[in-house]
C-alpha cells in the first residue's frame, strides 16, 4: 500500500500507462482525442483516456491547465495522474474542470521509489484519502 499526497480530491481507477519521458499537456497532447502527439515522445500515438498515467514529472508551461481542463471536459483525460514531482499547473486545470464541468482527474504525488514500483502495475486504484492500490 502506498499513501499519495493528493493535489486534487477524488477517487480514480484504471489501467496503468507508465510514461518513460515527461509529457507536456500543451503541444505534446491532443485534448480532443487524448492522444500523445509529440513526435519525440516514446509513447507517441498512445491514448491517455481513462488511464492512470504514471510519470516522474510533466514538461510544459502555464498553458497546461487549459489543455488538461479541456481534455477533462471532453472526456479524453486520464482518470488520474501520479507524479513524483508535484505539478501545480495540472492541479489547477483539474480543479477548474471539476468546478466548471463536474468532471475530475485525480492528481497525486508519491516518492520516486514508490513511482518506480507503480510503473509495473497493470491497474491502479486511488482512494480519496490518498491510499494507492496497485494490481
Amino acid at each position: 500500500m502506498i499513501r499519495a499526497r493528493m493535489l486534487t480530491s477524488g477517487t480514480a481507477e484504471g489501467p496503468v500507462l507508465p510514461l518513460g519521458e515527461p509529457l507536456s499537456f500543451w503541444g505534446a497532447f491532443e485534448p480532443r482525442t487524448g492522444e500523445i502527439i509529440d513526435v519525440h515522445h516514446p509513447q507517441r500515438g498512445q491514448c491517455v483516456k481513462d488511464t492512470v498515467l504514471v510519470m516522474t514529472e510533466t514538461r510544459g508551461s502555464g498553458s497546461a491547465p487549459g489543455a488538461i481542463a479541456e481534455a477533462i471536459r471532453l472526456g479524453t483525460a486520464p482518470a488520474a495522474i501520479i507524479l513524483a514531482e508535484a505539478d501545480i499547473n495540472l492541479a489547477v486545470g483539474a480543479e477548474v474542470a471539476a468546478t466548471l464541468y463536474g468532471r475530475s482527474c485525480v492528481i497525486a504525488c508519491v516518492t520516486a521509489q514508490e513511482l518506480e514500483s507503480l510503473r509495473a502495475a497493470k491497474r491502479i486504484a486511488i482512494r480519496a484519502d490518498g491510499v494507492v492500490r496497485a494490481e
